[in-house]
């Protein structure tokens, strides 16, 4: 299991698990329980660049970043 550490969103962490470039398992810590259980659930199965190209440069309300953005940066990060 990967771990990354989020910066200005509520979620302070994001745990993540991929086999064969293929998103298996994500779990954001803290954050708004919903949207992130419905994340996960959308993203598993795709691969790494497909997250990536779907979730990168997302904003929440007037911030520069979201949990999906942080997400598509640790698996930039993965990379």
């Amino acid at each position: 299991m990967e771990i990354f550490k989020t910066s200005g969103v509520c979620a302070s962490e994001i745990q993540f698990k991929i086999e064969n470039g293929v998103v298996l398992d994500v779990d954001f810590i803290k954050g708004c329980p919903g949207s992130l259980l419905a994340i996960r659930e959308l993203v598993r199965g795709l691969t790494v660049s497909e997250v990536i190209s779907k979730l990168k440069g997302i904003q929440c309300g007037s911030k520069e970043t979201s949990c999906p953005d942080q997400l598509a940066l640790a698996l930039e990060s993965y990379l």
